[in-house]
């Protein structure tokens, strides 16, 4: 099994609105250093120099991101498509690992995926 906890779907339901209000925070920050003109070179350099973010607003973005990203893995849930809000809860289904499929957005966990299918394998619950 490649996860330690596994969530029914009313466990991972309970956590829609904590799961959803984290990947929007992410993707906000996201946006801010896209918007403002962070790129991967800058990234490289100031990790090499020991640089330092430029200004605050960059440096409190970074740190939702990671602090973001550091609450999902503390969850044990999967972000699949940040962009589109793809989320998968780790379950079980008749003793295999499979993914309850949550889109952010969506009311309900109502869509279930074999480990190995990804997305495009959703089936409802």
């Amino acid at each position: 099994m490649m996860h330690h906890r596994h969530y029914s779907v009313a466990e991972a339901n309970a956590l829609l609105e904590q799961v959803g209000a984290v990947v929007r925070r992410i993707r906000e920050a996201r946006g801010q250093l896209v918007e403002e003109g962070f790129d991967q070179p800058f990234a490289t350099v100031a990790e090499l120099t020991g640089g330092a973010w430029p200004g605050p607003e960059h440096a409190r973005a970074a740190l939702e991101i990671a602090l973001g990203f550091d609450h999902l893995e503390e969850l044990d849930v999967v972000v699949r498509d940040l962009e589109r809000g793809i989320i998968d809860f780790p379950s079980l289904l008749g003793g295999e690992e499979v993914y309850l499929c949550w889109v952010v957005g969506e009311a309900s966990v109502g869509h279930w995926h074999a480990v190995e299918s990804g997305f495009g394998g959703r089936r409802p619950l």
